[in-house]
């Protein structure tokens, strides 16, 4: 087995956080309208007693589960729980669905069992070209669901469809993979400060009623103390 010098791994590990951290940058600078719009719908859902319905393939899947997470459970400050599901959490659901239906049903099936007006359908892929991701965006228009769509690669066919799209601009399925992530904290992030900016006492702060942050009007607040609280609870 050919060996690789510790000084190009840590050159090789140098470089692809550089990459990352020069994709999030961008990822911000192209897409923060539509981040922003997306959270304006997920504040106006989360507020009116509507849900979130995720979905995405492998990685993708993965993220899903992480963004539900968030909202159902917490993201730093202590608040009630948001309605929030991961369409490819359940292992009865997928294969019942595909041996049934076939695979590229799976999430159109959930979206029609769980969607009703008015929720939001988080639909995640990298290239934008998945048959079932794009499927259930379809069914999730049909029944009435505002659609927004995590994606790369120029956005593919889900850029097409989704009603808000954040793609970020990159063709490499790892890093578009860690600005997804990103994506889904800065989102949670939006949406804590917006609904409930009285129970963050000791966190950030929340949204006043001019959208400036509450108690620090002239830049992002220091949530160190927030996080490091979160972690060593997680």
């Amino acid at each position: 087995m050919r060996s690789v010098g510790r000084t190009a791994l840590l050159e090789l590990a140098r470089s692809s956080f550089e990459t990352s951290a020069r994709l999030k940058r961008a990822t911000i600078e192209s897409c923060h309208e539509p981040i922003a719009d997306a959270a304006e719908v997920l504040i106006e859902t989360l507020g009116a007693g509507g849900k979130v319905l995720c979905f995405g393939n492998g990685g993708s899947a993965a993220d899903a589960q992480h963004l539900a997470a968030e909202l159902a459970g917490r993201f730093v400050r202590e608040r009630r729980a948001l309605p929030a599901l991961a369409l490819g959490a359940n292992s009865s659901d997928l294969t019942a669905i595909a041996n049934d239906y076939g695979f590229e049903q799976v999430f159109a099936r959930l979206v029609e069992a769980h969607g009703r007006p008015g929720d939001v359908a988080i639909a995640i892929s990298t290239s934008g070209n998945s048959p079932n991701v794009n499927a259930a965006v379809r069914r999730a228009h049909s029944a009435g669901l505002h659609t927004i769509a995590m994606t790369g690669n120029g956005g593919g066919e889900l850029g097409g469809i989704a009603d808000t799209v954040i793609c970020v601009p990159s063709d490499e399925t790892p890093r578009i993979q860690e600005s997804h992530i990103v994506v889904c904290h800065v989102l949670c992030e939006l949406v804590d400060a917006a609904l409930f900016p009285l129970e963050c006492a000791g966190t950030s702060p929340g949204l006043s009623g001019d959208g400036t942050l509450d108690g620090n009007p002239d830049g992002p607040p220091d949530i160190a103390t927030a996080h490091s609280r979160r972690e060593t609870q997680s």
